[in-house]
């Protein structure tokens, strides 16, 4: 059964950072998309970035709007890790973040973020930003 586990969330002033870890244990089948979606009290579970694996080395990253720029995903597949990081943090940007794996998708299924796709998902770590 897989495992998804985020660390590193916390609360920080708007302009700051923070880098979440996603370790991922126990998968019994290959995956080569995983992903950072984010949910705020009241509003839909959204995608944040997400990034697929072209070949061991070769990846590809994807944003949504609101972040590009300011985040960034990585994946490392020695430690099986995937991390964001997140600068010039704004009070919107306060939410939920979870990680989450897919099975083998298109490169073009795991830019969509569409939640859909993804099987495996973390418990989440909190980020609070304030003004």
């Amino acid at each position: 059964q897989v495992q998804l586990v985020e660390s590193g969330g916390g609360s920080v002033q708007a302009g700051g950072s923070l880098r979440l870890s996603c370790a991922a244990s126990g998968y019994t089948y290959a995956s080569n998309c995983m992903g950072w979606f984010r949910q705020a009290p009241g509003k839909e579970r959204e995608g944040v970035a997400t990034i697929y694996t072209v070949r061991r080395g070769t990846y590809y990253a994807y944003y949504a709007d609101s972040v590009k720029g300011r985040f960034s995903i990585s994946q490392d597949n020695a430690k099986n890790t995937v991390s964001l990081q997140m600068n010039t943090l704004k009070p919107e940007d306060t939410a939920m973040y979870y990680c989450a794996r897919t099975g083998v998708v298109s490169d073009p299924n795991c830019a969509s973020m569409d939640r859909g796709w993804f099987g495996a998902w973390g418990q989440g770590t909190q980020v609070t930003v304030s003004s």
